[in-house]
């Protein structure tokens, strides 16, 4: 999925992204509001996080260009604490809206929750309950393992797009693991045999892809 960070305050921009990232995003960067329309016409963005006040264009004129032509989820974030402040983001479209500071495993969980990610991804016969951190197949529990959940839950984000064994082993083993990439394949390869063959395709030379072959 595209998540879009719009900030004029860079570290804030870098922070988040790193938790974003984590979470199996690819993150979007603009440090004003002009950049991150130009982002939304040219990638298709799923979430957009928009600070209300941006150099050239704020984040509700942002927010409000987004409503226009699509239905991105858009949440706001602001200094400004006045309940008419909150009205009026509303009012502009936007989904949600987070006063600054805040702690950004909120805003993590806001923005899984506007995504739909905290509750239960059904996928054919398939069940990932992204709370309970578990995987049914049929109803009954596969008995997946901690490196088998991560990374179905990765390809769940981002269902219907190609992912790169460096991807996973980044966002699954982490950025500090410098084994083989092939240790991928083989936990591939089990989750397979757990959730069926079909629903994890192999693009030589490219990666995996989680597909519905009945969407």
């Amino acid at each position: 999925m595209n998540l879009l960070l719009a900030d004029d305050e860079t570290l804030m921009l870098q922070i988040l992204k790193a938790y974003f990232v984590k979470d199996g995003f690819n993150v979007l960067l603009a440090q004003d509001g002009e950049e991150a329309i130009d982002l939304f016409y040219t990638h298709k963005v799923d979430l957009a996080i928009l600070d209300w006040m941006m150099p050239k264009r704020s984040g509700i004129e942002v927010c409000q260009e987004m409503k226009k032509t699509s239905r991105t989820k858009v949440l706001l974030l602001t200094a400004k604490g006045d309940p008419d402040d909150e009205f009026l983001a509303l009012q502009s479209g936007a989904d949600d809206y987070l006063r600054k500071p805040f702690d950004p495993r909120i805003l993590r969980l806001r923005a899984q929750k506007l995504l739909n990610l905290t509750a239960k991804s059904v996928i054919g016969d398939l069940t990932v309950d992204m709370e309970a951190q578990k995987i049914y197949r049929g109803g009954k529990d596969i008995q997946a393992t901690n490196k088998e959940f991560e990374l179905m839950r990765y390809l769940v984000v981002n269902k219907g797009q190609i992912v790169t064994r460096k991807m996973l082993l980044d966002q699954v083993w982490g950025f500090d693991y410098f084994g083989e990439e092939r240790t991928v394949d083989t936990h591939i390869r089990r989750l397979r045999e757990k959730i069926g063959e079909h629903w994890i395709r192999t693009h030589r030379g490219m990666g995996y892809c989680l597909e519905d072959s009945h969407e």
